[in-house]
């Protein structure tokens, strides 16, 4: 019993981060003829103007980085965002958890976790919530290939790591990682939990240069102990933003440079040239860049008795330097529902069954149901956007899951409230958290594009894992 108790206070609090790392070694070494490595000999390959060479992560960093936090309402704001509504507070006034406050989120009720967990029991047990069969999916994983310098392109250019991980490169020279998770679960066990249907398309240490990691949610498929713990070891001199109340974590799990937000508040990081170390792969000037947290609905849980005590968000990410002085941005949905839906036969049916209709659930009467607001407000207040990441997979059946998960029909309209000038498709393709088959979101999301009668390739895609696209 007390081993087991050792175990559970290792795994699922996460604490022992020194032991979580070996045991991610390990099994990144056995599964090594599983996936592409990026450690061999270098290779090249031409995008447009730019050469892209896979190459080991031996690029310095020659940058020191410093962040300020923005007073809030410096930068413009909705005004109900002021009084801070998300907010549940005790009665000293100190925040006791975080809440969804708009209707879209399935009522005032929603943030009391006990009625999902019952729906989620009880359909699993009932049949209702059936397991999809992955072992045909067609969500196919290649090599990446980073660019060898930080000026190597003028373009911004995302690469789809897996699920919601994105690395993405930014003219200026600025490296973000978006929501990394190189484990093969996402869960606090190494031995049980959803367990990935597809190869990780690199490693950890592949990846040449990340200046800022940012992370979603406290969920376990968006946040991982060993991956945070091995990057903040690889590239010491890179920042961690996160929503408000995860920056103890962090610090309890020797990260120490970390910058925690509330929806609306913005950081501006400066990474500075170092005086000694340049080399032909660093450029001689600042980089700058502004990290906006935004709403999303979602909720956060880590462990027994932290249900929404840290918050969940969507993120912006500019950046500009003397050589890019034009800013370029991105919009990161991470993960989030868009509004809550009842139990619509045509869109839980069989998709194989005539009644089977996946937009249904948008066709009156449901078309009036109401929508999350906060989307229209990121568009307002800090769009438009050059690239969206936005969710579009893990949402059926639609009535337990939609308040939480946009599925693509969402997806498009989020994308189009957003102000985003084109989008990619992520929370997909790795591991199967709901019913929807491994790779029907992309299916989807060309019907949804072309719902709304915008085009259904070239504008909002997919990828593939490990792929690189530029914008």
């Amino acid at each position: 019993m007390r081993s087991f108790r050792r175990i559970i206070r290792r795994d699922l609090f996460n604490q022992s981060s020194s032991t979580s790392s070996l045991q991610h070694r390990a099994a990144s070494a056995s599964k090594a003829s599983q996936r592409p490595s990026l450690t061999a000999s270098v290779t090249a390959s031409v995008s447009g103007s730019a050469i892209l060479l896979a190459v080991p992560a031996t690029m310095s960093n020659s940058y020191s980085t410093a962040v300020t936090k923005r007073e809030f309402g410096v930068d413009p704001v909705p005004e109900e965002a002021r009084s801070k509504p998300h907010h549940q507070k005790n009665k000293d006034g100190t925040i006791s958890m975080f809440r969804n406050t708009h209707p879209s989120a399935g009522g005032p009720d929603f943030q009391e976790i006990s009625p999902f967990l019952k729906k989620v029991f009880l359909a699993s047990f009932s049949g209702a919530l059936k397991g999809p069969n992955c072992e045909n999916h067609k969500v196919v994983v290649q090599k990446p290939a980073f660019l060898p310098t930080r000026t190597s392109s003028s373009k911004l250019r995302a690469t789809w790591l897996g699920h919601a991980c994105y690395y993405v490169e930014y003219p200026s020279g600025l490296r973000v990682l978006f929501d990394p998770v190189f484990e093969d679960r996402c869960s606090p066990f190494t031995f049980m939990g959803p367990k990935r249907h597809t190869p990780r398309p690199c490693d950890i240490a592949d990846i040449p240069v990340v200046d800022a990691v940012v992370i979603s949610h406290s969920h376990y498929d968006h946040l991982s102990s060993p991956t945070v713990n091995e990057l903040a070891k690889r590239h010491p001199e890179a920042h961690f933003f996160v929503g408000l109340g995860l920056e103890k974590w962090f610090r309890s799990s020797g990260i120490e440079r970390v910058t925690e937000l509330d929806w609306w508040e913005t950081a501006d990081m400066v990474l500075a040239p170092k005086a000694e170390g340049q080399d032909v792969k660093t450029p001689n000037e600042s980089i700058t860049a502004r990290f906006s947290c935004l709403p999303a609905q979602h909720n956060s849980s880590r462990r027994p008795g932290d249900y929404n005590t840290t918050l969940w968000c969507s993120w912006g990410v500019s950046s500009s330097s003397p050589s890019a002085p034009e800013a370029r941005s991105v919009f990161f949905g991470g993960d989030t529902g868009y509004r809550h839906v009842p139990k619509v036969p045509a869109v839980e049916a069989d998709p194989k069954d005539d009644i089977y209709n996946p937009a249904a659930d948008w066709e009156p009467p449901y078309d009036k149901l109401p929508v999350n607001p906060g989307f229209a407000q990121i568009g307002d207040f800090r769009g438009p956007f050059d690239l969206g990441l936005i969710p579009i997979g893990a949402y059926r059946p639609r009535y337990l899951f939609s308040h939480v998960h946009a599925n693509p029909f969402d997806a498009v309209d989020i994308f189009r409230d957003t102000k985003c000038k084109a989008a990619m498709g992520i929370h997909w393709g790795t591991w199967t958290l709901t019913a929807e088959e491994l790779d029907e979101p992309p299916q989807l999301l060309k019907l949804a594009l072309k719902r709304r009668g915008l085009p259904e390739t070239g504008l909002f895609d997919v990828c593939n894992i490990g792929e690189s696209r530029e914008f």
